[in-house]
């Protein structure tokens, strides 16, 4: 059979192509070419250097990067990649509780909500949800459904609302409602304590008071913890340390007893009202130690709705205010005359009424005529007279001495904010003018605080010591143990203890027979003095018919320990004197502190009423 001849070029076109054809096949006049390995061997070799050197500058460079990131930027790109692997989380704790000497609660974080509405979302109706949501909102359900209808979303309907109104809510099952939970500082007692007790701002952050002066306290110290975060960015309770969300039960315990101050304010707030008084303040002192019982200062504020207040209400006066004590700083003078040993309790001064000075006339509030009065009726009857007699018999030096010597023209070292100095001139002028002195001596011509003139009588009552006044009693746990008290400077000795408690005995005929008699108690032997003092302008000189009136009473005197205090500044009215518009606040204060603090009387009250008048 023979061959197609399209068979023979298709078997030839797959002979394998290296095989050798035979040279019959070759066209005659062709010649080979030559080896393509041969021509192309140059070629290759530096292909081979290019790529061998493309490897190497590439190993080279990764290399070099290598060594950047690991050896220049390890550190910073480890850290980088732990930044993003985990997370710093300081666990939110409450602060602590603030209580009183009793633990009656002044301050606590409790929760609270913000509830948003989103209309929207409303499977009810306006009206009806405006009628189930206003009884617990406390709102208007009309005013409610605008509120609806003025956005579709995202409308606040309480920016704080206590956690059973929450409850109430939830309890309705109504779509559209949003609950967010967060901490509130809340005051229970309200605007009872808020001079000592402050309060906190949006950022919980003291802004007045204890809350503010104290804030390490009632901070509790809860360390930044590091957790492992996934990849998707949730983190990893497993990798948190034991024990982590765990804080103490420590609560700040305050020595202010909340039923004694409560007597206190009322008190206080029926003269303020009844004498049109701008304002007034009230301070009791255990003297043996300087613990506040009570501190109240009205006006007042409510620190729950502290965004209401005044200002000016948010520093308490009774620290931050200077004013000059009149009167009332008589007993201490006497007490620096007889440590110095210039008169004896028995001595009689010529009281005509008026004195000269330099060229000044300085009278009596009450002239009565010529008289002789000891010292004990120097104090009754207030005499300006007879103080300025008492304080010739020093050298101006000594006595300048010895009003330094009490802390005129210093701060009390006391734990309450926004305390000022007081004022005292400087040696060269008090020692330079024959009044300044004169005018010292009824406690005019120099300013404190009403806390100082609190500390300085408490020297009287607690056998001559200075003591530091103060409010913080330190953290106790929830069974009442102490554990941790502020530490306090030691007593420091002004007067001898018999020259004090002589000096509180002459007070106590200020109440038996003088200006006092209005804080009179039966049973018990009450030391105290008066004070109406002419009100220093902050332009110099006095304001024309303003004055503070004041009364500051020690009990028992026998066994000396309580100092009460009470001003009202300002007063209105012909008869508004510290006999009448102070000294009936502090027999008040002093009524509801007796059983408080169990103190016994004297002598039987029946026995008391009815023996005639020594």
């Amino acid at each position: 059979m023979q061959k197609s001849p399209n068979r023979s070029k298709l078997r030839n076109f797959w002979q394998p192509p290296f095989t050798r054809r035979p040279k019959s096949s070759r066209p005659e006049g062709i010649e080979r070419p030559a080896s393509k390995t041969q021509d192309q061997t140059p070629n290759t070799k530096s292909r081979v250097l290019i790529a061998w050197g493309i490897l190497i500058a590439a190993g080279l460079g990764l290399s070099i990067n290598l060594y950047r990131l690991q050896i220049i930027q390890g550190s910073k790109l480890t850290q980088k990649a732990r930044n993003q692997q985990m997370v710093n989380l300081r666990p939110f704790t409450p602060r602590r509780l603030m209580v009183d000497r009793n633990k009656n609660v002044l301050a606590i974080d409790r929760p609270v909500y913000t509830v948003f509405a989103h209309p929207k979302l409303f499977e009810k109706s306006n009206e009806e949800m405006a009628e189930r949501l206003a009884p617990i909102l406390d709102k208007n359900p009309a005013e409610l459904v605008k509120t609806f209808q003025s956005r579709k979303s995202g409308i606040t309907l309480a920016a704080a609302l206590p956690e059973a109104s929450a409850d109430r809510i939830s309890t309705l099952r109504l779509n559209g409602l949003e609950l967010i939970q967060k901490y509130s500082r809340f005051y229970p007692t309200e605007d009872l304590a808020a001079d000592v007790v402050g309060y906190v701002n949006i950022d919980r952050r003291g802004q007045a008071g204890v809350e503010y002066s104290q804030e390490k306290l009632l901070e509790r110290s809860m360390q930044t913890v590091r957790l492992s975060r996934a990849g998707n960015g949730a983190l990893m309770p497993d990798h948190a340390p034991e024990g982590f969300l765990h804080f103490d039960d420590l609560q700040l315990q305050l020595t202010i007893d909340s039923r004694l101050q409560r007597a206190a304010r009322i008190a206080l707030k029926e003269q303020l009202e009844k004498f049109g008084a701008k304002r007034g303040a009230v301070i009791v002192m255990d003297a043996l130690d300087g613990s506040l019982l009570a501190l109240v200062s009205q006006p007042a504020y409510n620190p729950n709705e502290y965004s209401k207040a005044d200002i000016s209400l948010f520093k308490n006066w009774t620290v931050a205010d200077l004013y000059e004590p009149g009167s009332t700083f008589k007993p201490l003078n006497v007490a620096i005359a007889l440590e110095n040993g210039v008169i004896k309790p028995d001595d009689v001064f010529d009281d005509p009424g008026t004195i000269k000075v330099a060229d000044r006339i300085i009278k009596n509030a009450v002239i009565n005529g010529y008289r002789r009065i000891n010292i004990a009726q120097i104090l009754q009857t207030s005499s300006n007279v007879g103080m300025v007699q008492i304080i010739q018999r020093l050298r101006p030096s000594v006595y300048y001495n010895w009003l330094e010597r009490l802390g005129l023209g210093q701060k009390v070292d006391t734990d309450l904010p926004f305390e000022v100095s007081g004022r005292l001139k400087t040696q060269e002028e008090f020692i330079g003018s024959p009044i300044e002195p004169a005018t010292s001596s009824f406690g005019q011509g120099f300013s404190l605080t009403a806390l100082q003139l609190v500390q300085l009588h408490g020297a009287l009552a607690n056998g001559g010591k200075l003591v530091t006044p103060h409010v913080v009693q330190g953290l106790i746990d929830s069974k009442g143990q102490m554990h941790y008290s502020p530490a306090r400077p030691a007593p420091r000795q002004i007067f001898s203890s018999a020259i004090a408690q002589k000096v509180v005995e002459m007070m106590e005929t200020v109440v038996s027979e003088g200006s006092g008699k209005s804080a009179q108690i039966a049973g018990y032997r009450i030391g105290g003095k008066t004070g109406t003092a002419q009100k220093a302008s902050p332009s110099g000189g006095y304001i024309k018919g303003a004055r503070i009136t004041s009364f500051v009473a020690i009990l028992p005197v026998e066994s000396p320990r309580y100092v009460v205090l009470a001003l009202a500044d300002e007063p209105k009215g012909e008869n508004a004197y510290g006999s009448t518009v102070a000294a009936p606040i502090v027999k008040s204060v002093m009524e509801a502190l007796i059983p408080i603090e169990q103190i016994p009387p004297t002598q039987p009250i029946n026995q008391q009423l009815t023996d005639p008048a020594p």
